[in-house]
């Protein structure tokens, strides 16, 4: 079973964590995803059936973490 983990760190961890955790909660097709943090650090586990569920996931999580990113800079959150 394909698998991934990333570590982002990132100053807007709140922001970004806030927009993640619903999307952890939704069902997607194929996949597992698991969220946690430590410090300024969002840890995302994402598990799937196959290579193509994996990939889709990732790219998911992986927009919503650039958008939650650039809200938080427009917004001036930050961890603190």
């Amino acid at each position: 079973m394909p698998r991934a983990t990333l570590r982002v760190i990132t100053p807007h961890q709140r922001a970004v964590m806030s927009a993640l955790s619903p999307e952890v909660g939704r069902e997607i097709p194929r996949t597992r995803v698991s969220l946690t943090s430590e410090g300024d650090e969002i840890i995302l586990n994402v598990e799937a059936s196959d290579l193509g569920a994996l990939r889709a996931a990732l790219n998911s999580y992986l927009r919503w973490i650039s958008i939650s990113e650039e809200i938080g800079k427009m917004v001036g959150e930050e961890n603190g």
